[in-house]
């Protein structure tokens, strides 16, 4: 029994099925996409007005609320406790969903549902602390595929089950409690990691790159980054003699990571091509996730569940397999991303903008559909980009730490747009104006990334002039 014990602690295979299960698990759920016919139905007997401006605004507050104390925490507790949390979170959602009645409930509902959003950092980060680095790509590849199928697989069969099998919302919301069940079980399987990448670095040579690999990096990528990566040389060489004695004392330690942390965010945010990428990735995060907030909303508005025929979970199933196809389409595509990176995110955030005018303006729910697919696709386009953009020269907990900060940014901005456009106590808009808020807040950022890139071509044209210039005096 010790023998397989330390057989299954040396190895990273037990940890990543594990993991992978409970990924898979805790993203089957096929009654997702038929949330909002489900609440606005005979089951709960709400109105439109009081899911759009009272209960969903709840899921924003909740996750900006938790979103900073989890993602600390979840360092410091080493992940599975918070793997843990997560399933509660997730059981407690779905039985509130299914048996408890009334606007307040619901709202409630969405607390909790923020909770689960904010401990899914505890997803990716654990199986980074339990395998070597050797293996980071594969599972990382694992991880990101589970949940992709899971969430293909969920969507079609509850299309497949409201349209041919004719089963109740409420039976698929049971079949989701019973998926998430399974991945709380899943979770107690889990090993303990004995290191995290902040508070618990077990060898701070493992943990970070050495400064070797750091100014290689550099010197691959050019000047505009090296910023970042001086920071990540100085912080790589680990801890003083003097520091190490401080390690015997758990509050100066918490503080002194907490004051490494801001110097590091702060060094990040100095290189003006990092700046821009997560200026991007922050202000077009919170318009999609608030798209993806409400657009069951706009479907339900422009085809009644009660009188037509929903196929919410066809739409959601395909708008996951373009997003994944256009994601993998990126890593075959041969372009200078510092040059043309701003104006690809100008074009396609346009394109994004386009995409829900076109939800705004139309009646018919074929457009509003199709709208969406391509609002999906364009921006998993881009944040795909983004990430590799923002990863490609920094360690993974500078990269974690820039990743946490972005979505919170994000999340402040959502909270705005919420509190001013959808929340009663607000301006309380209609679901169809709302969009074209949207649209026009889509058009703003592309206004912005386009601005920028003509700026920089002219900069790079009027350079190259000047050289050639020099060029032919000398």
């Amino acid at each position: 029994m010790d023998c397989w014990k330390g057989a299954v602690g040396r190895s990273w295979i037990y940890p990543t099925l594990i993991i992978c299960a409970n990924g898979f698990f805790s993203t089957m759920r096929p009654s997702e996409p038929f949330l909002t016919p489900y609440l606005t139905g005979p089951d709960k007997n709400l109105t439109i007005e009081e899911v759009t401006n009272q209960i969903f605004p709840v899921w924003t507050y909740s996750y900006l609320a938790v979103l900073i104390p989890v993602f600390l925490i979840t360092d410091y507790v080493r992940y599975k406790p918070i793997l843990l949390l997560q399933g509660i979170s997730f059981i407690i959602t779905w039985l509130l969903l299914l048996f408890a009645q009334g606007v307040m409930a619901m709202q409630v509902v969405e607390f909790f549902y923020g909770m689960v959003t904010a401990t899914e950092v505890a997803y990716y980060a654990y199986i980074y602390s339990v395998v070597s680095t050797d293996h980071y790509q594969r599972v990382t590849s694992y991880c990101r595929s589970i949940t992709l199928v899971a969430a293909t697989v969920a969507a079609v069969l509850g299309q497949l089950l409201v349209s041919l099998a004719d089963v109740s919302y409420f039976h698929l919301n049971a079949i989701t409690l019973a998926s998430e069940s399974l991945a709380f079980v899943c979770s107690f399987f889990l090993p303990m990691p004995q290191k995290s990448m902040f508070f618990h670095r077990k060898d701070v040579s493992e943990a970070l790159p050495g400064p070797d690999k750091v100014v290689a990096t550099v010197s691959s990528d050019g000047p505009s980054s090296c910023q970042e990566d001086k920071g990540s040389v100085s912080a790589d060489r680990g801890p003083t003699p003097e520091q190490q004695a401080d390690n015997a004392k758990p509050q100066n330690h918490v503080l002194r990571v907490l004051v490494q942390l801001s110097k590091d965010l702060r060094d990040c945010y100095s290189s003006r091509k990092l700046l821009y990428w997560s200026l991007w990735w922050a202000l077009a995060t919170a318009g999609f996730n608030q798209v993806l907030n409400y657009i069951q909303v706009l479907w339900d508005f422009r085809a009644p569940s009660h009188s037509s025929a929903v196929y919410n979970g066809a739409v959601e199933a395909i708008a996951t397999f373009l997003g994944s196809a256009t994601s993998m389409a990126v890593g075959y595509v041969k372009v200078n991303w510092d040059l043309s990176g701003e104006l690809a995110l100008g074009i396609f955030s346009a394109m994004d903008a386009g995409s829900l005018f076109l939800m705004h303006f139309t009646d018919n729910i074929w457009a509003c559909y199709a709208g969406y697919l391509a609002f999906k696709a364009c921006y998993m386009l881009l944040i795909t980009i983004a990430t590799f953009q923002i990863a490609v020269n920094l360690s993974m907990e500078r990269y974690a730490l820039m990743f946490g900060f972005n979505n919170f940014v994000a999340l402040v901005t959502q909270t705005i747009l919420t509190v001013v456009v959808v929340d009663s106590k607000g301006l309380g808009l209609d679901i169809s104006t709302q969009f074209l808020i949207y649209g026009s807040y889509f058009a703003f950022i592309a206004g912005i990334f386009m601005i920028r890139s003509i700026y920089t071509i002219i900069s790079i044209k009027c350079r190259n002039t000047s050289v050639a210039s020099e060029s032919i005096d000398h």
